[in-house]
């Protein structure tokens, strides 16, 4: 074999090409905005962190976003970036103020890296500091300075002004959902008392920290068994109940504002506390799933220099509160300890339906294990033979570097996973058949994902069964025909999610693979098409003498084809639950009893036959 490994083979990346080459190492998976984890909504939070420390901090009180045409800005009102450092800052990889533990105490961003990741993958920046009378400003294109501006007076408020967009060479074909942003901000105010974010003329703003994001994200979906438990002391702060419509426990947990939505140990000593309290008030070694079973909480501790697992920073690392300090576990364990002891003893209601709680979920363990021994005992045996789940190499809970892209695709009948099969990368892409139509489990017992084969076999594949940390896969997406059948899989299956696992789809991890309509083409080129307007405009593309073929199933699109739909083009349409009905609501609504009003719905939305697409034949004769 010849050797090209030669003097020319070794290169020096500057800053801004290492990011662009490997963004994966700097904010996660790229995606392009249907996930809350895609990489858009990092470039975002990086931007706004830093005016959440300049509040932290005590300066600016108000934080103003929009978002127009994917062109995002961000203005803060805190110090500035001093002017003297504002190129620096944004296009020197560790640069910042943070290093100074007397300019930024307890600060998300600590490696100087986050402002020059958005830089880097942004088709062009602008940056703008007001100090003090005096502004400056630079403009950047894929983190290439293309203009310093000298420093000029000003009478702007002072602070700093980022405004940026996302590079669609990076990124592709990208939006950004507005629920997810909304989330995000909620979760900024929540966080800190007293800030005020406008997001595109939306006001946020929360009085009571935890407590309002517990009640909030619990309203339309949940409802509490007790009063919420929340309680502050020092640099911890949290808020639980146990719910009514749960089978897990479920955190929302935070390291000095940021979202670790992975946890850390901050949220490992959480759960031991609460244990180990309610063991010692109530005189009783009870197990820890049926103390944890339908716990919901929000925990957020503020650390110095805190070590996180990942640039992206979703799960902390660290063990002590500060270099010299308390370990993280002894912290949350006191506290804990002191407050809910107390408010036990204080509110004798709140702990007889906690007991009865911690009673109820004894006795539901104990009837079910025997069913959910042989529920993994089927699965074992019918994974064996690879006749229900196609297995990818890398899982979610790994620490591989892709595990943000894996992906479970259930769908249905042998024709369509077959073609999924073989076109799916195996090391991120898993495959779920299912038999026929799922079950409907409206208004059924959790019992019965034990004795349903479909079922069981499903909740086996995901493995959240115990705890949603144990997730396999970053991405559940439900992929059917878009006809009538399709349509009633799809809903059985989101009915089955929503009734044993919401936290899935409250976690943002379930989606619906979008799949073309159409396939156009002509001689030199093939375009697919998701919507009539996207056939029209591939029709005025290649002439209308382009062939065009209706697809009318999955199992109709050869492997070939599949390859291109669920690869780096692939659409999806995350599951995102409105606010506006309950989650028993909605599945009484579409899976109960035939109502008038859902009748009248039917009515209102029914397609009628001039409506729907014609098919191939007709289409070719425009």
């Amino acid at each position: 074999m010849p050797n090209n490994y030669t003097d020319e083979s070794v290169r020096t990346l500057d800053w801004k090409e290492h990011i662009r080459m490997r963004p994966g190492m700097y904010i996660g998976k790229l995606g392009d905005g249907t996930s809350h984890d895609d990489g858009i909504y990092v470039l975002l939070k990086e931007i706004i962190d830093n005016s959440i420390d300049e509040f932290v901090m005590g300066n600016g009180k108000t934080i103003e976003i929009t978002i127009e045409a994917n062109q995002v800005t961000v203005r803060d009102y805190g110090r500035g970036i001093p002017l003297g450092k504002v190129v620096d800052c944004m296009s020197k990889i560790n640069t910042g103020a943070k290093y100074d533990s007397s300019a930024f105490k307890k600060s998300v961003g600590l490696n100087g890296v986050g402002a020059k990741a958005v830089n880097a993958l942004s088709n062009s920046l602008r940056a703008q500091s007001i100090r003090e009378g005096q502004t400056k400003i630079v403009d950047y294109r894929q983190g290439e300075l293309i203009t310093d501006y000298p420093i000029q007076d000003s009478d702007q408020r002072q602070g700093t002004i980022i405004s940026f967009a996302p590079d669609e060479d990076i990124f592709g074909n990208f939006r950004y959902l507005h629920e997810y942003v909304e989330e995000m901000l909620w979760n900024y105010v929540f966080l800190n008392n007293g800030l005020t974010i406008l997001f595109n003329g939306q006001r946020f703003f929360a009085k009571n920290g935890l407590y309002d994001l517990l009640e909030r994200n619990m309203a339309g979906h949940q409802s509490p068994l007790y009063p919420i438990i929340h309680f502050r002391e020092d640099d911890f702060e949290c808020a639980f109940t146990h719910s009514n419509y749960s089978y897990n426990d479920e955190y929302y947990s935070f390291v000095n504002g940021q979202h670790t939505t992975q946890g850390g140990t901050h949220q490992n000593a959480f759960r031991e506390a609460i244990v180990k309290t309610i063991r010692e008030f109530y005189n009783k070694d009870y197990d820890t799933a049926d103390i944890r079973n339908s716990l919901v909480a929000a925990i957020s501790i503020k650390v110095q220099e805190p070590v996180f697992e990942s640039q992206t920073k979703t799960k902390l690392g660290s063990t002590h509160m500060e270099p010299d300090g308390r370990t993280v576990r002894n912290f949350i364990g006191d506290i804990v300890k002191k407050h809910l002891d107390n408010y036990l003893h204080m509110n004798p209601e709140t702990a007889e339906a906690l007991h009865r709680k911690i009673l109820q979920s004894e006795k539901e363990r104990k009837d079910m294990a025997n069913i959910k021994k042989l529920a993994r005992e089927s699965f074992k045996k019918v994974s064996l033979h690879n006749k229900k789940l196609r297995d990818c190499r890398i899982q979610f809970n790994s620490n591989h570097e892709k595990r943000l892209e894996t992906t479970l695709f259930i769908t249905e009948g042998d024709s369509a996973s077959g073609s999924i099969t073989k076109s799916r990368d195996v090391q991120t892409q898993a495959v779920f058949s299912l038999k026929g139509k799922p079950l409907n489990s409206y208004g059924l017992s959790k019992k019965i994902v034990y004795e349903n084969e479909e079922f069981n076999l499903l909740q086996a594949a995901i493995n959240i069964d115990d705890s949603i940390e144990n997730l396999r896969y970053n991405n559940i997406v439900i992929a059917t025909d878009a006809d009538v059948d399709g349509m009633h899989i799809r809903l059985l299956l989101l009915t089955f999610f929503l009734q044993f696992y919401p936290e899935l789809i409250r976690s943002g991890h379930v989606y619906i693979l979008q799949t073309p309509l159409f396939r156009v083409r002509n001689k030199k080129e093939t375009l697919y098409c998701y919507s009539e307007e996207e056939r029209k405009q591939a029709l005025k593309k290649l002439g209308s003498n382009a062939e065009i073929t209706r697809f009318k199933g999955l199992g109709e699109i050869s492997p070939e084809e599949f390859r291109y739909f669920i690869g780096p083009n692939m659409r999806l349409e995350p599951v995102i639950l409105k606010r506006d009905m309950t989650i028993n609501e909605v599945l009484a609504f579409y899976m109960g009893k035939n109502t008038p009003e859902r009748q009248q719905f039917i009515i209102n939305n029914l397609r009628l036959e001039e409506d729907i697409p014609m098919e191939k034949t007709d289409l070719q004769d425009q």
